[in-house]
């Protein structure tokens, strides 16, 4: 597997916001948002090549039984990552794969929750919200949000595609957070305004 870095820190969003986590972050990624917090991941040639055994030691000896797997795109190397997941949930790891929605997700579902970034227009990319039914009550799908365009998009995934698992509206780092939340704070679906706690406390 091409691995970017593994090491430990909060984990800045999502369900498990503020617990440490063991953060696997693979190299290589099919898109080029504008929103991307690790651009130097996006190189599907970047990082180094690392064997499951050689990932499985470095994960243990770090003591936090919470992983989060994320990129670049972790998907794009499903079929390297399987027999990994497989491992880590038989030790009881809790494990969670952050991806961008363009790469069905089916296969790791037995192993890991998935949140799922819905992008939106301002991102300068698209996911594949087909993948929306697969979505279960312990995923997440969350919108990275910019301005209203942003907002009145998420609005309309959010009617035409009934979602499972829980929603996440996480304004970009740095953008009006008190409009953002006078805007959700009527819509009628359950949502989390969340910020993103990695940018505020300064850590990857």
């Amino acid at each position: 597997m091409r691995v970017s870095e593994i090491f430990v820190s909060f984990q800045g969003e999502g369900r498990e916001q503020g617990k440490r986590c063991t953060f696997l972050r693979l190299a290589g990624c099919n898109l080029t948002c504008r929103w991307c917090d690790t651009p130097d991941t996006q190189d599907a040639a970047g990082g180094r090549e690392r064997s499951a055994d050689a990932i499985l030691d470095e994960i243990r000896s770090l003591g936090v039984r919470r992983i989060c797997i994320t990129g670049g795109e972790p998907l794009l190397q499903a079929d390297e990552l399987l027999p990994l997941l497989r491992v880590l949930a038989g030790e009881g790891y809790k494990v969670d794969i952050e991806t961008n929605g363009t790469v069905p997700f089916g296969p790791v579902l037995p192993w890991a929750a998935v949140c799922m970034d819905i992008k939106c227009p301002s991102s300068g990319e698209e996911s594949d919200t087909s993948l929306l039914p697969l979505i279960r009550p312990v995923d997440t799908v969350k919108f990275v949000v910019a301005d209203q365009q942003d907002l009145d998009y998420a609005a309309k995934i959010l009617r035409e595609h009934p979602i499972a698992g829980e929603v996440i509206i996480s304004p970009v780092h740095g953008a009006d957070y008190h409009a953002i939340a006078e805007e959700i704070i009527g819509w009628n679906h359950e949502i989390r305004l969340q910020l993103q706690l990695h940018k505020q406390i300064g850590m990857r």
